[in-house]
């Protein structure tokens, strides 16, 4: 499998910048989600290193070949980057069966009939939909389509798998059953997957890494998890985590050689970092972020709110609680509620509440959050 890398790839479109002196590189067997609001770049990126779109400057390069670079004038076509690319419409054919749409690319690849029986038995196996081989896709659901879809683009063996928001088109639940399969696919086939999406539940529960990006500008690039407990900006730690971030804003400062003081609308807090010291200026704005699980309600905590809208689901309940004159969200796991109104205890937990700078909205540190 290839390794891509992207050297400063800047794409205009008169004059507007779609993406800017993007570095990235996409490692073997990576499943890399391109991921960000509408207009970001996402797409445009994606398609650039499928060749499907030419970048203004910069330089791409997939399994150490040069397949674009706007200083030597070398443009390879997508044809020849030995890519798979599936539409976020699938694009099947609707006057083949099934078994015809995989096997098309073959037959033009000149394959031998044998060898072409065998390709698709083998991928009507893997992707669970060897009983629909005879079928048109107009017989199909949405999810079983984009099967084929996906069997018809690995047919020819493409080093690397490119995606376009291809669930975007299925319902709720099918979406759920074809993350899981995707994940699969992507373990048992040893693919390199890059896969854009404005959803980032689809990212979090897919990738490998995630590259995050806004207005064109890549802001994160790391795995999952790391982009969520640690998020390099403010924008990212909005962007990323459902229900959203908690961003308080007031004032910091420094109290001892390691704890700052923080004080927001009717909170009084100390913030001890666990990332390395932070200095701060006299009072200066900050904005607290917290995620919902690390917002404890229960009667031992130290800190009084008055619970204003619950959202039970059964596994978790997710409550809006007012302190001071913040509005705060929690996560309480388990089949539990409240009453509107109730007054309860709060505390905050462990040791990932983040201290951005209000100006430049960068993190500044990691770190435990106590009630003063």
């Amino acid at each position: 499998m290839p390794e891509i890398i992207l050297k400063e790839v800047t794409k205009r479109f008169g004059k507007f910048v779609a993406v800017d002196r993007l570095n990235l590189t996409i490692g073997d067997g990576d499943f890399v989600t391109l991921l960000g609001p509408s207009g970001c770049g996402k797409t445009t990126t994606l398609r650039m290193i499928a060749g499907l779109e030419s970048p203004t400057e910069g330089e791409i390069l997939i399994d150490g070949k040069t397949v674009f670079s706007s200083k030597s004038g070398v443009d390879v076509s997508p044809d020849k980057r030995d890519v798979g690319f599936l539409f976020q419409n699938y694009a099947l054919w609707p006057h083949m069966t099934v078994e015809q749409n995989i096997s098309f690319g073959l037959e033009n690849l000149k394959w031998e009939k044998d060898r072409i029986r065998t390709r698709v038995a083998q991928l009507l196996a893997t992707l669970k939909i060897g009983q629909f081989g005879k079928r048109y896709p107009s017989e199909l659901s949405g999810g079983q389509q984009q099967r084929v879809a996906i069997a018809r683009t690995l047919a020819t063996g493409p080093k690397v798998l490119f995606m376009d928001e291809p669930l975007s088109n299925l319902d709720a639940k099918l979406r759920t059953e074809m993350r899981t399969e995707l994940k699969r696919l992507h373990v048992e086939t040893d693919s390199t997957f890059v896969y854009v999406t404005h959803d980032q539940l689809e990212a979090m529960t897919l990738s490998t890494k995630t590259c995050l990006m806004k207005e064109g500008v890549l802001q994160q690039y790391e795995p999952p998890l790391s982009v969520y407990n640690n998020p390099a900006n403010l924008f990212v730690a909005d962007f990323v985590g459902s229900p959203t971030i908690n961003l308080i804003e007031g004032r910091g400062r420094n109290v001892n050689l390691d704890d700052i003081k923080l004080i927001a609308d009717g909170i009084d807090m100390i913030f001890s970092p666990v990332s390395g010291s932070i200095t701060l200026r006299e009072d200066q704005e900050i904005v607290l972020g917290i995620r919902p699980e690390y917002v404890k309600i229960g009667d031992s905590g130290k800190m009084r709110a008055r619970v204003y809208s619950t959202l039970p689901s059964g596994m978790e309940t997710i409550v809006k609680i007012r302190v001071g004159g913040q509005l705060l969200t929690s996560v309480v796991f388990g089949a539990i509620d409240f009453d509107v109104d109730e007054e309860v205890g709060v505390e905050f937990l462990g040791e990932r509440c983040v201290v951005f700078d209000k100006e430049t909205g960068i993190n500044l540190a990691l770190g435990r959050l106590g009630i003063v």
